[in-house]
């Protein structure tokens, strides 16, 4: 029997690409998937479970399908992810709507509980384990023709004291190098431009293979092929490499934009949360970076009101940012996340933890203002991704921009610029925040 399967995936890039992967199964075993849930047999609800604010995202979305399930406009709820993972039993009792769950370790089964809450009536929980869970297999892209993700290793190990995510993906696991780069070849030969690697730690690349790291050999081969640009995310500050920089530094494809989430720059709270960094390693390192990888831009995160930020830890984070003049960062207030070392900790309310990022993000704005000034007058290359019909544009990114990260770039044009293709654009000024510009021949 075959039915209609349509997919909401939440959170971050790694679950796009399990998303990605179950509709490809779902696909194989002769269902037919649609965008919209309206009208859908089966809708799976791919669900992230890394803060408190995720899951209540997750909640709406399962919320929101239930009612169009009570107007009889769709049959079955799956939830799939970390929130299932993390919360089986509670998704399970709280939430009658659903019809069935998959955890982290069981995206494999998507197609079997399709079969089990349409054909057998039942309400199948499917948990398998998520340190041998298989990372490869057949994806349908969700995203644009022009970029696509590479997720190069599974889980992680360094069990920051605030985060849950050893918890919900497992130990640590490299996917084997030539499995990576077929998966990139038939990314390329589909028209790839732009191939982003990720993982939740791609620095450690190779270390639990043989003990050595291999993100810079992965990343020589990945350059051979024929993408435009190789875009990194997300480095650990104290696993980058001398050959890692080099390797950056020397292949043009991969673009000086590296997102290093650092979280805080305070020896006793980096101490405390299980960090192996300091302020002085940090700011050596990014120093480094720097001379090393001209015109790099870094990205990093920021979470504020961790345990032990006094007023002076915190002033000593803006002091921080200010000096090392990070380009982009996103922050976050701390969210004590039930199960973790950090939430057990003296920490202050959430009010208070709120302000301060929003005091770091003002801190931010003067430094993202300041480098958008520091372009103007310049020429960049730029992938363009379509047309602004309200602001009668052009727009797109930069190496400088990530994809649903950071801003746009928004530019005129004499003739008309297909999405996916890249261009020359001389920057002219900013409009809220965001540069603009105009082709150049």
């Amino acid at each position: 029997m075959s039915y209609n399967v349509s997919f909401i995936s939440l959170g971050c890039a790694k679950n796009q690409v399990n998303c990605e992967q179950m509709m490809a199964s779902v696909q194989a075993a002769g269902h037919a998937i649609q965008a919209d849930p309206d009208g859908a047999d089966v809708v799976v609800v791919n669900t992230c479970g890394f803060l408190a604010s995720a899951c209540e995202e997750a909640i709406d979305n399962i919320l929101e399908m239930a009612e169009l399930k009570k107007e009889g406009r769709v049959k079955k709820i799956l939830v799939t992810g970390c929130m299932a993972q993390r919360y089986k039993e509670d998704v399970l009792t709280e939430l009658p709507e659903v019809d069935g769950i998959l955890g982290t370790g069981s995206y494999g089964d998507i197609a079997q509980a399709i079969d089990e809450v349409m054909a057998k009536g039942l309400r199948p929980c499917h948990i398998g384990n998520i340190h041998t869970a298989n990372q490869s297999g057949e994806r349908i892209l969700s995203t644009p023709s022009w970029y696509a993700f590479l997720r190069i290793a599974e889980g992680c190990d360094n069990h920051c004291a605030y985060c849950v995510i050893p918890s919900l993906r497992g130990k640590y696991r490299s996917r084997p190098m030539t499995e990576l780069l077929e998966e990139a070849r038939e990314l390329s030969d589909a028209g790839v431009r732009e191939l982003i690697v990720i993982a939740q730690d791609i620095t450690r690349y190779g270390t639990d293979l043989n003990g050595e790291h291999q993100l810079a050999a992965l990343l020589r081969e990945l350059c051979r092929l024929n993408f435009h640009w190789i875009r990194l995310h997300y480095l650990y500050p104290d696993e980058i490499t001398d050959e890692l920089i080099d390797t950056i530094a020397e292949e043009p494809k991969i673009v000086k934009y590296l997102d290093i989430p650092i979280q805080h720059c305070n020896d006793t709270i980096l101490k405390a949360m299980n960090r192996r960094d300091t302020k002085a390693s940090l700011t050596e390192m990014l120093g480094k970076l720097r001379g090393r990888i001209p015109g790099l831009v870094l990205r990093t995160s920021i979470i504020t009101g961790l345990p032990y930020e006094d007023e002076a830890a915190f002033e000593e984070l803006c002091d921080f940012l200010r000096e090392t003049k990070i380009e982009r960062a996103g922050v976050f207030p701390f969210s004590p996340e039930d199960g973790t070392p950090a939430a057990k900790m003296d920490h202050v309310d959430t009010e208070e933890a709120q302000r301060r990022a929003e005091l770091v993000v003002d801190v931010q704005s003067d430094i993202i203002d300041a480098y958008n000034d520091s372009l103007l007058g310049t020429e960049r290359e730029v992938l363009c991704e379509g047309f602004d019909g309200q602001a009668q544009m052009y727009f797109g990114r930069s190496a400088a921009e990530s994809p649903d990260i950071d801003g746009r770039i928004y530019f005129t044009a004499d003739g008309e610029v297909p999405a996916g293709t890249f261009v020359t654009v001389r920057l002219t000024g900013t409009m809220d925040g965001e540069l603009t510009g105009e082709m150049v021949d």
